[in-house]
């Protein structure tokens, strides 16, 4: 007897349990934004050799994901597939506008240019959205804050 409960198609994935889930993850407009699928990341244009598309384990309930996929995925079963609808409160958050900083273009030792990552030495992350002549706008919401999420997730295992 094996404590790998795949076969039991009749349990449903609770709290504390370790699954791993196959997912399509898009904005409300459809722009997909991350897959687990090799096939759809291509489809959708996002395809990077860099990544390995296989599905995503991670122990629900253990704030391993955003909070709407955790709980989205409670009570589905192996090889169930459901789309979950995930609000940015459930997910990265509200678009705080006190989180985008202008500063000046002398504060750093290189040229600002839109769309530059950046972090700072506390290891927060933003991206530069706008440059002028004397300053430029640094962003560190995260890229999804204040979007509305919708995945496609597919429960591939479950483990006891």
């Amino acid at each position: 007897m094996t404590d790998d409960i795949t076969e039991d198609s009749s349990k449903k994935v609770e709290n504390r349990d370790t699954i791993s889930v196959d997912y399509v993850g898009k904005l409300e407009d459809g722009t997909v934004f991350d897959t687990s699928v090799k096939e759809a990341a291509i489809e959708a244009g996002i395809y990077t050799q860099m990544r390995n598309y296989e599905p995503l384990t991670f122990t629900v309930g253990a704030c391993q994901m955003i909070a709407g996929f955790d709980e989205g995925v409670v009570g589905m079963k192996v090889g169930e597939t459901k789309t979950l609808k995930i609000l940015p409160e459930e997910a990265y958050g509200e678009y705080d506008p006190e989180l985008s900083r202008e500063l000046p273009v002398e504060a750093v030792t290189f040229t600002p240019e839109v769309g530059m990552q950046l972090a700072t030495d506390t290891g927060l992350r933003g991206i530069v959205t706008e440059v002028g002549e004397k300053s430029f706008v640094i962003d560190f919401n995260h890229e999804l804050a204040g979007k509305t999420l919708i995945f496609e997730v597919t429960v591939v295992s479950m483990e006891a």
